[in-house]
């Protein structure tokens, strides 16, 4: 479900009364432990956190008018979804994840490549999240983004 909302402020007003206070949750987690450097934006009709063209001028190589994508947080039908490239691409923050999960969560872990999913809006294990999105500066997702570019 891509949204049509312009700004994050636009996203988080137009969610749905029952996925507000999680959504607001995660998304003043990630803001409070994102590394310096990284952007607060609307990417593909999602919250969206990205290295900025002022700080990778090549921006994604995928279209390189986009800034590098790092990480985003939608509101789907049935779920609430955490797009991490970092665990994506490396395995060791990957590992580390899988890892820590059962110990914040009595959930069973719900997860794609990049794609973490919540069915419940309260089995979010925001300190967990918080953790995960402080691991990566914008210059060591560079460093993984281009070494995984180059294979």
């Amino acid at each position: 479900m891509q949204s049509t909302a312009t700004t994050p402020k636009e996203y988080m007003d137009s969610l749905p009364e029952d996925r507000k206070p999680a959504m607001e949750k995660l998304r003043n987690v990630i803001l409070e432990n994102l590394p310096d450097g990284f952007q607060e934006c609307m990417a593909y009709g999602m919250l969206g956190y990205v290295v900025p063209h002022s700080l990778y001028p090549a921006g994604y190589h995928c279209d390189p008018k986009i800034p590098l994508p790092f990480l985003n947080v939608a509101s789907q039908k049935n779920f609430i979804a955490v797009y991490h490239m970092g665990v994506y691409g490396s395995k060791e923050l990957y590992d580390w994840f899988v890892t820590e999960f059962p110990k914040h969560s009595k959930y069973k872990l719900d997860m794609g490549k990049s794609c973490i999913r919540f069915k419940k809006p309260d089995a979010i294990p925001f300190e967990l999240i918080g953790e995960l999105v402080a691991k990566i500066t914008p210059e060591q997702w560079i460093a993984t983004y281009e070494s995984n570019l180059k294979r």
